[in-house]
């Protein structure tokens, strides 16, 4: 039986903030001109966690990357992974994620295989979550690499279907994803919908920019925002301390 310690830290934010707030970091070799000022950036902001990972990381100076975070880093990180090749003995707890929105075996299943030992060796704190890809409005990298169309947000019930299996399944999170750059984001009355069913939380990301997205979705019952466009955006505009509200409730 799993008992996930940051699971755990991370139920002690919702309770005290009402929710909690993610950054993601992709640690991709195209994202190295920026990846000192993300971290700044989100350090000068009030976020609570960093998410690391992306669908389309290239293996070239990875680890490298990943030990910079967290040496720069004045946050828990967990790792978000693409694929397999992304667990590393330099993270000490990652979303341990399965794609129910598509039916491609290989990350149904395939990768959760392949991951397993190194996961047992490296005694890595795993949070079993079931990922689902929804309709943002833009053909994703996630979509692309996985190979599965994601789920049309006006089909409530599908995805109210696909939620249940996941928390059937045994995990611990829903994580609901628009995608990176994303046109729209997942549409709050679906959250409404959707949460009023599922008994764990639902964490929301892809296309988020701003506080009042923020703000919106977690009124409308999401309890875990990820946000990693906005950082990007934020940077170019040269705004280097985000001071977000602690809480929306």
């Amino acid at each position: 039986m799993i008992d996930s310690c940051t699971y755990k830290k991370i139920n002690e934010i919702r309770e005290k903030n009402g929710f909690v707030k993610f950054a993601l970091i992709d640690p991709d070799e195209k994202n190295d001109k920026i990846l000192n000022k993300t971290i700044e950036s989100i350090n000068g902001s009030n976020f609570d966690i960093i998410l690391v990972g992306g669908s389309m990381v290239e293996n070239n100076g990875y680890e490298d990357r990943i030990i910079k975070i967290n040496e720069l880093s004045k946050l828990p990180i967990i790792l978000f992974p693409g694929d397999s090749n992304q667990i590393t003995p330099h993270i000490k707890s990652m979303l341990y994620l399965n794609l129910i929105s598509g039916r491609n075996p290989r990350f149904l299943i395939d990768e959760q295989v392949k991951g397993a030992v190194k996961i047992k060796q490296y005694n890595i704190d795993v949070i079993p979550t079931a990922y689902i890809l929804l309709d943002g409005g833009t053909v994703t990298s996630v979509q692309k690499v996985s190979n599965t169309v994601p789920l049309d947000m006006d089909d409530k019930d599908l995805i109210l279907s696909h939620a249940l299996a996941g928390e059937y399944l045994g995990n611990k999170i829903i994580y609901f994803d628009c995608g990176s750059g994303a046109k729209n984001i997942m549409q709050l009355d679906l959250i409404d919908y959707i949460s009023s069913y599922v008994s764990i939380p639902i964490m929301v990301g892809g296309g988020i920019l701003n506080e009042n997205d923020m703000v919106d979705i977690v009124k409308a019952g999401a309890s875990f925002v990820v946000c990693g466009t906005m950082f990007e955006k934020l940077i170019n505009e040269n705004v280097k301390n985000i001071k977000l509200c602690n809480s929306p409730i």
